[in-house]
């Protein structure tokens, strides 16, 4: 078949151009990876709004996470206060015990109406999340799950970020009058002398290639599909 030079010049023109302008696929939609969406929201006059992760909070504040995830698993949240306390919010006896989350429902840490006040003096409350493939606890350790038990927080510990004092990026705050600390918000661990000791038991924990994506006032938490043992991360909450 005996095709013109000029139409195929066209042909590849229009092939080039389609080249050019698609999508780029980046990580935060890529296939092969799952994600937990995470949105710290603060009360205010009455209503749950959702703030920017680094913002610096009061003491006396009430916070709430809301959570989405595009995934199946086990969540535990656990909170160390700048007073040395640990505090477990997910899942809980007064608000509920499930803590399994599924692919596309949305929830809440703590579990259905609950929230958790900030206490103690000015610093970093730092919120451990722990995602599982399986569930923790005595009835996993029954049926013979793959993980041990996740045992009781310690009564107490020293960590050197929850005695720093908050800062406010001055670009931020010129920008949008806020007080941001650009520390604050969710972060991997690398050290796993960092974790507390009932976290650090849990065979194969790790922040196996987490990558921390901000999207306006949320935080899409993103980890290799092919993830098989449990994943950890903080989210650090600072307030004066």
């Amino acid at each position: 078949m005996n095709i013109r030079p000029w139409l195929w010049l066209t042909v590849l023109f229009w092939v080039a151009v389609g080249i050019a302008f698609s999508p780029a696929r980046t990580q935060s939609d890529s296939r092969d990876s799952q994600h937990l969406d995470i949105t710290l929201e603060l009360k205010m006059n009455g209503d749950w709004q959702p703030i920017d992760p680094g913002l610096v909070l009061d003491r006396g504040n009430l916070v709430r996470f809301r959570v989405r995830s595009d995934f199946e698993g086990y969540l535990y949240v656990m909170n160390l206060g700048t007073s040395g306390q640990y505090t477990l919010l997910f899942p809980r006896e007064d608000t509920g015990r499930t803590n399994k989350i599924e692919a596309s429902k949305e929830f809440l840490v703590p579990a259905l109406d609950g929230s958790f006040q900030i206490t103690g003096p000015p610093g970093y409350e730092t919120v451990y999340w722990l995602v599982s493939p399986v569930e923790l606890g005595e009835e996993a350790a029954r049926s013979k799950a793959t993980y041990v038990p996740l045992p009781p927080p310690p009564a107490k510990i020293n960590k050197p970020s929850a005695t720093l004092i908050p800062r406010c990026d001055d670009t931020m705050f010129q920008a949008r009058g806020e007080c941001i600390d650009s520390s604050a918000g969710p972060r991997g661990i690398n050290d796993p002398k960092e974790l507390p000791g009932n976290l650090s038991t849990v065979p194969d924990v790790t922040s196996r290639e987490l990558a921390f994506i901000k999207k306006d006032k949320s935080t899409l938490v993103s980890a290799p599909e092919n993830s098989k043992g449990p994943v950890i991360f903080e989210f650090r909450i600072a307030h004066r």
